[in-house]
């Protein structure tokens, strides 16, 4: 068995390491099949990070453009003191008080409207959707749920059920489970040239629930992403949740908001993207994840005390084993510091505008780029190949994916039609690296154009 030996740059120690060959092997022979790898046919071997970069195991560094999990930067050494420290006084469940704990519920608070106080805390984004599912359909003892068409809420088998993106491939929709509209205005029903998309497309979210009491069905929950990811780096446009809302809660149901991909300040302007909405609108559920821990497995549901004594009322005890124990909160707790010492929400707006302009002027000069879209460092590029239609480009964005890749850039797609080019870099990302993108960009979309006239011509 081949061994390399790392050496750290910011560490005492050496790892070893299999060679990249014999750990694709393994992890052929060993791992599920259906765990995907990015760029399954020259995979990476990523063996250290920092801030923005990723480092393979040559030492080659690529600029991460999609890790919204590393929030404040991979491996931010606050995060990784405050987790060290703990770890050497205490990690146990919360059948004990702490106040880790406490203090991270209380910090929380603080960034959400007043009524959403009461916390529970677990280990993934499915996990808090799930537990959101359950809190919705206990509170208001109806079973149906509504959901956005292409969403992903998560993993779970109930989490599956109430995710086109997911069930479409397996089971089909379950009966229970109504699928609405994506508000997307550049290629949706409703488009940006219409009168009032958000009303034309809460409109249809009534449809749905005048349709499910007519089958003599009864509405719990509306789910949806407060920024539609999956689905393609979507912007709902304003005034949508506050009008779907409405809808929903006249027919007994709750508002719960998946802000797993965009919370914690992404979105720049606001703490948290379904702020976007206005002032009017909060939400009955937020689930929160991914960004919360930079890496660090931790996860949330925030609710109100009304939804929270309904859950209690059960009798039924809920515990979850490492959800909210003391290294989890302190490493919550350190992520809060960074975002405001760092003026990362600030960071974001800045960068995330000066990002938009560049990939604009790209969209000026390249006609395969329908649309650019975004706030903050949440921005998706929608590639088209016949903009009369709004073809999607598929093979073209996996083309320019690729290519990236070879600059040193990391992206990925998303969407239906696997074209939206997505931004979702750590929040460190910065001025300099937007323009290394964006200029690396263009190389590749000018060599797309001269090979598909070559194509043409011949």
């Amino acid at each position: 068995m081949s061994f390399l030996r790392l050496d750290h740059c910011n560490m005492n120690v050496a790892q070893e390491l299999y060679i990249k060959k014999e750990t694709w092997d393994l992890r052929l022979d060993l791992i599920g099949s259906s765990c995907r790898l990015f760029y399954d046919a020259d995979p990476l071997k990523i063996v250290r990070a920092e801030g923005q970069y990723l480092i393979d195991e040559e030492g080659k560094q690529y600029l991460d453009c999609i890790n919204n999990v590393a929030h404040v930067g991979h491996c931010h050494p606050a995060v990784v003191k405050a987790a060290h420290e703990q770890n050497q006084l205490l990690n146990t469940n919360t059948r004990y008080l702490h106040d880790n704990l406490v203090e991270y519920a209380k910090r929380l608070s603080k960034t959400l409207p007043e009524k959403l106080r009461i916390f529970y805390f677990v280990n993934s984004g499915s996990e808090a959707n799930d537990l959101a599912l359950r809190l919705a359909r206990q509170h208001t003892n109806h079973k149906d749920v509504i959901v956005l068409d292409h969403a992903y809420h998560g993993h779970l088998t109930s989490l599956i059920d109430i995710s086109p993106y997911k069930f479409r491939k397996l089971e089909g929709q379950k009966k229970w489970v109504h699928v609405a509209p994506i508000p997307d205005t550049y290629k949706g029903l409703y488009r940006a040239d219409h009168e009032d998309p958000a009303t034309a497309y809460a409109n249809d979210v009534k449809k749905i629930i005048d349709e499910a009491h007519n089958k003599n069905r009864q509405i719990a929950a509306f789910f949806a992403e407060s920024l539609p990811s999956v689905g393609g780096q979507i912007i709902p446009p304003e005034g949508f949740f506050q009008k779907v809302a409405e809808h929903v809660r006249t027919a007994g149901g709750v508002f719960v908001v998946d802000e797993v991909q965009v919370g914690f300040g992404r979105v720049g302007t606001h703490f948290w993207a379904f702020q976007l909405q206005g002032k009017d609108f909060v939400p009955d559920i937020v689930t929160m994840g991914k960004p919360m821990g930079n890496g660090h497995p931790l996860s949330c549901v925030v609710t109100t005390k009304e939804i929270a004594d309904s859950f209690t009322a059960t009798g039924v005890e809920f515990f979850n084993t490492f959800g909210g124990n003391p290294v989890s909160c302190v490493i919550g707790l350190a992520v809060l510091d960074i975002i405001e010492k760092e003026n990362l929400t600030d960071h974001a707006t800045k960068v995330g505008n000066f990002l938009m302009k560049c990939l604009n002027e790209l969209k000026n000069k390249h006609p395969i780029i329908g649309d650019v879209r975004g706030i903050g460092l949440f921005i998706g590029v929608e590639l088209i190949s016949d903009p009369e239609n709004m073809t999607p480009a598929t093979e073209e964005a996996q083309y320019v994916i690729k290519r990236m890749k070879e600059e040193y850039i990391l992206l990925s797609t998303d969407g239906p039609g696997m074209n939206v080019i997505k931004f979702k870099p750590p929040m460190c990302f910065t001025m300099e690296n937007a323009s290394y993108v964006t200029e690396k960009l263009e190389e590749i979309l000018n060599d797309l154009e001269s090979k598909k006239e070559t194509c043409q011509s011949s």
